[in-house]
């Protein structure tokens, strides 16, 4: 036992837990912290100009990494700003942790007006996090600090907010270093596999829902490994993309919408293994089918579809337990649906009640431009949400969106962190010009660290998504314009690279040459508004103007 600050047992920690990087923007109440990871060479303190930015890179490191992502931030404000970060990661079950400064101990509770005081501070992040701990004193850090990290990576993955005063980051003790808490894989009983086996084999048209919850498992290879062996259809969710590769044979596609051929083939299903899903309010286990769920949480089981057989577990463990259940069973006789998936998948790709003109087109210009293992982070934008259904999605952990967070301007500080996690991989960012100017800001950063990412800005100068519904169901849009700076001159006065393109099917051949030049490039793209995407005929009530009450 040595004598330390609790800043430096706190950065000793983060080592010991195999943290490598920290996302942060440092303040008065967090010197503490910074000067220790100043003296840990081993970790990387990227510094943001935005507290925001903090929390979206830690999510985008950790959900391309599969390992936990840290933002670091003073309290008060710097809490609020990392607000939007931290709840689409909990909209995406991802691990961040979040830790921040507190006023002084003493004045804790107070209400004296103190630098960055706000009361119950930790009731600001407690909808959007898993756990959340005040440590007061420095000896209190290893332990609290590694809880965090148990907190975060097991059962659900979700974000953590860990605080503490400045006193305990600057203050010295003898304290005991800890090694990281042993998370241990939770299974289902054995029993409920063996039913849930027998169940699956007595089918006749089975389909799997596979989600996010497949990638915060690292179970990718055990899902492949299991359709492979018993020839079950799937379709991932938004969330899923990228859990089966688009061009498996097995897959349908990813994203069902209300209507659509995705949408019969599920309701068509006698049994549905939704694996890693909380599905969402439309339900996509169908009314008809029985339902096997996979989920670490049991609160998603049945809280949707009442016809459900739980396996409250681990994904990869539990596949790999569900499928040697299957293979000891002596009647297996599966079907083999390879030519019913792929009439399907040719009608997904030529009817006209599936595609979206012009989005389809300009989807596959990126597709062409991006290599197949390329990281993509597609933006709320009108590219965005076309993609989660149409986008080929070849490689795990490939496709990053903002859940049902569906954070405005999340894509470009959420790129820069997968591309930190990932420095080997192309990683493109696809946003719109509103979305972008939230944080436009972090040009500045990916200057300073040299952060070589892509970022294709679809400029229409408005909040085009909103102008559209705006003039097609209120009669006109109404403050939806803005004025743009000129991206390519704003690229280049922080030393980045700037291109502007003729029209969005240029890019398939500008983003080879972007991804080459090994700097932080950013690319405008002009386009003009795009039609509602025929999987949004099904809107709620609420998006219209309505006669009378909406029940």
């Amino acid at each position: 036992m040595t004598k330390i600050s609790g800043g430096e047992a706190l950065v000793q920690s983060l080592v010991r837990e195999g943290v490598e990087v920290v996302f942060g923007l440092p303040g008065v109440q967090m010197y503490g912290i910074v000067d220790a990871l100043r003296k840990e060479k081993s970790i990387k303190f990227v510094v943001t100009r935005h507290e925001q930015a903090t929390t979206y890179m830690a999510d985008g490191y950790a959900r391309t990494t599969g390992k936990p992502g840290v933002a670091l931030v003073v309290p008060g404000p710097g809490i609020y700003n990392a607000g939007a970060g931290i709840s689409t990661a909990f909209s995406r079950s991802s691990p961040v942790i979040l830790i921040a400064g507190q006023i002084p101990r003493k004045t804790i509770g107070k209400n004296f007006g103190g630098l960055h005081e706000v009361n119950d501070q930790k009731e600001i992040t407690r909808p959007i996090t898993k756990w959340q701990k005040l440590v007061l004193n420095a000896k209190d850090i290893p332990e609290n600090i590694h809880e965090a990290f148990f907190q975060a990576q097991s059962g659900r993955p979700s974000p953590v907010h860990f605080e503490l005063p400045p006193e305990a980051m600057v203050e010295k003790d003898y304290i005991n270093l800890m090694e990281p808490k042993v998370i241990n894989k939770i299974t289902p009983d054995l029993e409920r596999i063996k039913k849930a086996a027998k169940i699956l084999v007595g089918s006749k048209k089975p389909v799997i829902y596979a989600g996010g919850g497949v990638a915060r498992s690292n179970a990718e290879s055990q899902l492949e490994e299991f359709v492979n062996l018993t020839k079950i259809p799937v379709i991932t969710s938004a969330g899923g993309k990228g859990t089966l590769s688009d061009d498996h044979p097995m897959s349908l596609g990813s994203s069902l919408s209300g209507k659509g051929l995705l949408k019969d083939y599920m309701d068509n299903a006698d049994v549905i293994l939704g694996i890693g899903t909380r599905f969402s309010m439309r339900d996509q286990s169908g009314d008809k089918a029985k339902l096997i769920h996979i989920d670490i949480d049991p609160n998603m089981i049945g809280h949707i579809h009442k016809d459900t057989y739980g396996l409250v577990g681990d994904a990869q463990e539990t596949l790999k337990l569900l499928l040697k259940e299957i293979e000891n069973l002596s009647n297996v006789s599966w079907r083999n649906p390879e030519k019913e998936i792929l009439e399907i998948k040719n009608k997904l790709s030529s009817s006209e009640d599936e595609l979206n003109y012009p989005q389809e087109d300009f989807l596959n210009a990126l597709r062409e431009g991006i290599p197949n293992d390329g990281i993509t982070i597609f933006g709320m934008t009108q590219m965005g949400y076309y993609s989660r259904s149409r986008w080929n999605t070849k490689y795990p952990k490939s496709y990053i969106d903002s859940g049902y967070s569906g954070n405005l301007g999340y894509s470009f500080p959420t790129a820069l962190g997968a591309k930190i996690g990932n420095p080997d991989k192309a990683v493109i960012c696809v946003c719109g010009d509103g979305g972008f100017m939230y944080n436009s800001s972090e040009i500045s950063t990916a200057v300073k660290y040299g952060i070589n990412l892509v970022t294709l800005i679809y400029n229409d100068g408005s909040y085009g998504n909103v102008a559209r519904d705006l003039d097609n169901d209120f009669g006109g849009a109404y403050e939806t314009e803005f004025v743009n700076p000129d991206f390519v001159k704003l690229s280049e006065s922080f030393g980045a690279v700037g291109i502007r393109v003729k029209n969005p099917m240029d890019v398939k051949n500008i983003i080879p040459d972007a991804i080459k030049l090994d700097k932080p490039v950013f690319i405008d793209v002009p386009m003009d508004r795009v039609p509602r995407p025929k999987q949004w005929a099904t809107s709620a009530p609420w998006r219209k103007p309505q006669e009378g009450l909406i029940k």
